[in-house]
């Protein structure tokens, strides 16, 4: 049986979906669903309950999908390529930190980069070895 297989197009969309997701839970911007909860006048509305199940449900699918795929170590061992790799941009120059919020948004980036990169995880290693995960 021939494994499908997934594009490189495939995987930038899942990650840029997962950080889309984590930015539109929280950013230092101020434009977030949890700055929206947050703003006086303090209200709760079908809406915002609406808009909060969407997201948690959100939340819950790229999660558990992630775990499954990578597991604790995929999980560390994701953060660190990432968090050592802006540690380098750092080092080289390339980033400067000036005291705003860049070291939050890289966070949060990281984050949703190792969840979306989770989410392809699965899919990446039955078009490299053949082996199709069954949970």
């Amino acid at each position: 049986m021939a494994v499908q297989g997934i594009s490189w197009s495939g995987v930038v969309v899942r990650v840029v979906l997962a950080i889309l997701l984590v930015l539109a839970t929280f950013n230092p911007s101020g434009h977030s669903f949890y700055h929206w909860l947050a703003t006086p006048p303090l209200s709760f509305d079908a809406t915002k309950a609406f808009l909060g199940v969407a997201l948690l449900v959100a939340w819950v699918v790229c999660l558990r999908t992630a775990y499954s795929a990578l597991g604790n170590l995929g999980v560390v061992l994701g953060c660190l390529l990432l968090g050592t790799f802006v540690w380098l941009l750092f080092d080289l120059k390339l980033l400067h930190d000036n005291g705003g919020d860049l070291m939050v948004w890289l966070g949060l980036i990281i984050f949703g980069g190792v969840i979306g990169f989770g989410l392809s995880w699965s899919l990446i290693r039955a078009r490299a070895t053949g082996q199709v995960d069954v949970h």
